[in-house]
C-alpha cells in the first residue's frame, strides 16, 4: 500500500503497479472520513493508515457499490462499530444485490462486481446536496446508477469513485483506455457518466481525486479533454 497525503487528504493506493485501488481518508478537526473500503484486503492497510493518523473513524461513504469499493466494508465495521455508513438511496439496492433498473433510468445493463453477501446496513442513504463533515454529496451517476462524489467546497477537491479514472490517462468513465481497461468494463451507462463529467467540470475542482489512478492537481485542461475524448468516442461508436 502507498500512502500520498494532499492537505487533509490522505489517498491510499492498494497494487499500485498491477490493479491500482484507492481509497482516501479525510482528517476533519476531530475525526477522519474513510471514502470506500477497497477490497477485502485493503482491511489492514486500512485501519493501519487510520491508527497513523491517530483521529477516530466516524464515517465510512461509499461512491458507489462495486465490489472493488466495498470489498472490506464489514470488517470495517466490526472493528469500528459506531461508525456511520452512507451510500446513495440509489446504490444501496446495488449494494444488496439489486441489479434491477427503475422505468424512467437507461435501460443498459448494470455491470461490474457486484457484492454479494454484504452483511453491513448502511446508516445512511445520500441524496444531492447531503453534508458528512466537510464533504458535499453530487450525484454523479454513469459508473452505476446511483454512483455519487464527494466535493469540499472549502478546498475544491472532489473525490468521484469511478466517475473518472486517471490511470494511464485521464477519462471519463465508459471511455476505454487501453491500458487500464476495467473501469470502462464496468460502466452502465456512458451518456450519464458524460453527462455527470460535465457536472463535475462546472464544479472547477482544483484537486480530482478517482478511484483508480493518481490525483490530478488543476486537472480543468485534462477534464475538459476527457469530455472531448469521451463524446467524440460515443458519436464514432
Amino acid at each position: 500500500m502507498k500512502v500520498r497525503k494532499y492537505g487533509e487528504i490522505y489517498q491510499l493506493t492498494f497494487w499500485p503497479q498491477l490493479f491500482p485501488v484507492n481509497c482516501y481518508i479525510v482528517e476533519e478537526q476531530h475525526e477522519v472520513t474513510l471514502i470506500d473500503t477497497g477490497m477485502p484486503a485493503s482491511f489492514k492497510g486500512i485501519v493501519d493508515a487510520i491508527k497513523n493518523i491517530g483521529k477516530p473513524l466516524t464515517n465510512i461513504i461509499l461512491t458507489h457499490a462495486h465490489g472493488d469499493h466495498v470489498g472490506s466494508l464489514d470488517r470495517l465495521k466490526e472493528t469500528f462499530p459506531e461508525v456511520c455508513i452512507s451510500i446513495s438511496e440509489r446504490d444501496n439496492r446495488l449494494l444488496k444485490g439489486d441489479v434491477s433498473l427503475n422505468d424512467d433510468e437507461p435501460q443498459t445493463p448494470i455491470k461490474g462486481g457486484i457484492p454479494k453477501g454484504i452483511k453491513t446496513e448502511p446508516n445512511r442513504l445520500l441524496r444531492e446536496g447531503d453534508k458528512i463533515g466537510s464533504l458535499e454529496v453530487v450525484e454523479t451517476p454513469g459508473h452505476t446508477p446511483g454512483s455519487i462524489s464527494l466535493y469540499s467546497r472549502k478546498t475544491g477537491f472532489i473525490i468521484v469513485g469511478d466517475a473518472f479514472q486517471t490511470r494511464g490517462k485521464i477519462a471519463v468513465s465508459g471511455k476505454l483506455v487501453k491500458t487500464f481497461p476495467f473501469p470502462a468494463f464496468a460502466t452502465w451507462n456512458k451518456e450519464e457518466a458524460i453527462q455527470s463529467a460535465k457536472k463535475i467540470q462546472r464544479l472547477k475542482p482544483s484537486i480530482l481525486a478517482a478511484g483508480h489512478g493518481t490525483i490530478i492537481q488543476n486537472p480543468e485542461n485534462k477534464i475538459a479533454q476527457a469530455i472531448i475524448e469521451a463524446e467524440k468516442n460515443l458519436m464514432n461508436r
